[in-house]
């Protein structure tokens, strides 16, 4: 292997940064968009910390040009952002020009830029006309996600290479219909159950959809990874473990790698197969053209039948989140073994911590964060793992859902009250990541 290798990313490595449409866009009902369900939930009182919602956020929806020519400043080679489904579709099902607009202009002023936009179709805002006919534990869901997707993708697809369908749908179905903590803020683990199996066949008629109307486009999906590791050597820990990492990673890897549900981790989604069509499993399958990887942190798992210890003084985020660089590795090693050769990407990698209330462009806890990960994708693309690019979250400070504003991911500090952008250290560290590729 050459020297050069050792030391730096391949040339053809994608670096990039990632939002999401809720977080950032404001604009909440304005020029056609409907309610969605985080518009519904950020209003009812108790459901966000401090009353936050995303109705301002980082005003991208009037602010975009700039924000793309900040990213042309950080020297982005991809930029991935998510469609608002309320902002396209409206309540009786017909396609809302005026949202198709903005994200025709925003992928306009991206390509000019010579920025690659990456495109999302669902980061969790559905639109509250469909949840209140049922939401994702109805299948007739996953049928209208067809809808929008043909809408966005024979609207952008001449010019977007690539699409991935869902992010996340594990915290989707988990913490929207199991736990409640996010919107629509159901706890109802049959629902969520439902809500899992739904949104994995809207991916695979999703996929299908959009090779209907954008055949060449790359299309994929993105799912998040939490490396899990057992708290001792008792059997008893390393069962839960394994339960724990099929219900978290294996969930919905295998079913879209055509492997169908992993047994263990049914045990805790109390999984039957109810409500399972005959062919689901063959959509759920449809081939990808890539994958996209989200990873934060690791869990240690403890068996709830062993007594209780004593957390490990670890190093968090501000999140409370252990900072494990080796675990991105791991997870790019695990998730390389169930998909062979198919292209991965890091989509989604990154860390909130306090604000430096004297100067918010400082944050070397963040750098370093990304700093260490950094290095840990290269041990990964040293392995062989197929891994292509990498994108960091989040280009901006934003609405962090349940949270509200009190944590800020973005490598570009927001002044709410202002609007006033500002690159951080971690920003200047990603500008340089993108411009050499060279390790840190």
């Amino acid at each position: 292997m050459p020297e050069s290798a050792l030391k730096s990313f391949p040339k053809e490595f994608v670096w990039g940064a990632a939002t999401a449409s809720y977080q950032i866009e404001g604009a909440a009902f304005e020029e056609g968009k409907a309610e969605s369900i985080w518009d519904r939930f950020s209003h009812t009182p108790g459901r966000i910390r401090n009353g936050d919602t995303g109705d301002t956020a980082c005003d991208h929806y009037h602010r975009f040009r700039d924000d793309v020519a900040l990213m042309g400043r950080l020297g982005l080679g991809a930029y991935r952002f998510s469609v608002s489904w309320p902002r396209v579709m409206r309540d009786d099902g017909t396609v809302n020009e005026a949202g198709l607009d903005f994200y025709d202009k925003l992928v306009d002023e991206l390509l000019a830029t010579g920025i690659d936009p990456h495109a999302t179709l669902y980061h969790w805002d559905l639109p509250q006309s469909l949840e209140d006919a049922g939401g994702w534990p109805a299948r007739a869901t996953a049928h209208s996600f067809v809808d929008y997707a043909m809408a966005v993708a024979g609207r952008l697809g001449d010019r977007v290479r690539h699409f991935s369908t869902l992010n996340e749908p594990f915290v989707v179905a988990d913490h929207g219909y199991r736990i409640g903590s996010h919107a629509p803020g159901r706890a109802e683990p049959k629902a969520a159950l439902a809500a899992a199996h739904h949104l994995m066949v809207a991916h695979g008629l999703g996929v299908l959809a959009i090779r209907s109307v954008a055949p060449r486009a790359q299309v994929g999906v993105v799912l998040n990874f939490e490396s899990k590791t057992p708290a001792t050597t008792h059997l008893l820990d390393l069962e839960a473990t394994m339960v724990a990492h099929d219900h978290a990673n294996r969930w919905f890897l295998d079913p879209i790698m055509g492997h169908g549900y992993p047994s263990e981790g049914s045990r805790a989604w109390d999984w039957d197969t109810k409500g399972v069509a005959a062919d689901d499993l063959e959509i759920i399958a449809t081939p990808i053209d890539y994958l996209g990887v989200n990873y934060y942190t690791r869990a240690v798992v403890r068996s709830p039948l062993l007594p209780e210890r004593s957390e490990p003084d670890v190093e968090r985020t501000g999140m409370g989140w252990e900072v494990y660089p080796d675990g991105l590795t791991h997870i790019l090693q695990f998730v390389a073994s169930r998909t062979g050769e198919l292209p991965l990407f890091i989509t989604e990698n990154g860390a909130a911590y306090p604000l430096d209330e004297s100067d918010p462009a400082k944050d070397p806890e963040r750098r370093d964060y990304l700093a260490r990960h950094v290095r840990a994708a290269h041990e990964a693309l040293q392995r062989g793992i197929p891994l292509r690019g990498y994108f960091a979250w989040s280009l901006l400070d934003n609405f962090e859902w349940a949270h509200g504003y009190a944590h800020r991911f973005g490598i570009v500090h927001v002044d709410f009250a202002t609007q006033e952008r500002s690159i951080r250290d971690s920003g200047h560290f990603w500008s340089e990541m993108a411009r050499t590729g060279q390790l840190p």
